[in-house]
């Protein structure tokens, strides 16, 4: 496959991740993060295993572990904390601090280049998110905040590491590990530091059922394919298509409006996502030297 196309191919996941908010807040029960964040992941890996047939091997143990508690544990767990505690446009703004966490963690433990094209593509793509999705009556909640920078923060350096330890299996393998890891990570703490999950209707299993299999197997999937192929640093400003999914979502379904606020703000994104790929491309390789005869 040539860059551009693995590059839209990579773009359906944080796509589908656009209607993880609408999900939880129309679907789920309120009040246990934890709780819904450990049945997206925890069956949805444990099948995925049993469907593959494939452990991973002992020597990998603790880094499959620390990916799943980056990726899934910390990441939900701060994601459905942030969704619960703060308004939808302030959550997203928070999140799209993610690109420069891995545009710096990238360079400092792979080596990569950081080009000040890729950083202003970065700023430009959190503006654009801001534009995009806040409202002045949004209220700022201390907690909502520190999850929200939080998870950016998880997420971010859970990539960076999933590159440098890529081990030699598919991306389906590869997302069934960290998943199981990080839903057996969650379930102590949901336990632990929750209520007691209430029944839950078929809205909650429908939407779970979403969030388990299109919004975990698909899209980690695919996700952890386009790392190996394209770097994190790529994959990172490809994360902005979720808030600007998440308010296509939320205009399609929810019946909302697009004000001239927030097409600025969809085009920026847009904008952003396109430059922070040019920044980021592969220099042409040189053709060899000719030798003398």
């Amino acid at each position: 496959m040539t860059r551009q196309t693995d590059l839209a191919l990579t773009a359906l996941a944080p796509a589908i991740w656009g209607s993880t908010y609408i999900v939880t807040t129309e679907l789920l029960p309120p009040g246990h993060p934890l709780g819904m964040a450990m049945l997206r992941a925890l069956p949805a890996g444990l099948l995925l295993i049993l469907l593959l047939r494939q452990m991973p091997p002992r020597r990998w143990l603790g880094r499959i572990f620390l990916l799943g508690a980056l990726n899934f544990t910390l990441f939900w767990g701060f994601l459905f904390l942030a969704a619960y505690r703060l308004p939808g446009g302030v959550a997203a703004t928070l999140g799209a601090v993610q690109p420069l966490f891995v545009l710096f963690l990238s360079r400092a433990l792979l080596g990569s280049a950081t080009p000040p094209v890729a950083i202003l593509a970065a700023l430009a793509g959190i503006g654009g998110v801001g534009l995009l999705v806040l409202s002045p009556e949004a209220q700022l909640d201390p907690v909502g905040i520190a999850a929200g920078l939080g998870g950016a923060a998880s997420m971010a350096l859970g990539m960076v590491l999933s590159r440098r330890w890529t081990p030699p299996v598919s991306a389906l393998t590869f997302t069934a590990w960290q998943l199981a890891a990080g839903g057996l990570l969650l379930l102590p703490l949901a336990l632990w530091l929750e209520p007691p999950l209430p029944a839950l209707d078929r809205g909650a299993l429908l939407g779970l059922l979403w969030l388990g299999l299109a919004g975990a197997v698909l899209t980690y999937a695919i996700w952890f394919r386009g790392l190996a192929r394209l770097g994190p640093a790529s994959l990172s400003v490809l994360g902005f298509v979720s808030p600007l999914s998440a308010v296509l979502l939320g205009w399609a379904i929810a019946g909302q409006t697009l004000s001239p606020q927030q097409t600025i703000g969809a085009a920026t994104v847009l904008g952003s996502v396109w430059l922070g790929q040019w920044a980021l491309r592969p220099a042409p390789a040189r053709p060899a030297p000719l030798r003398a005869a």
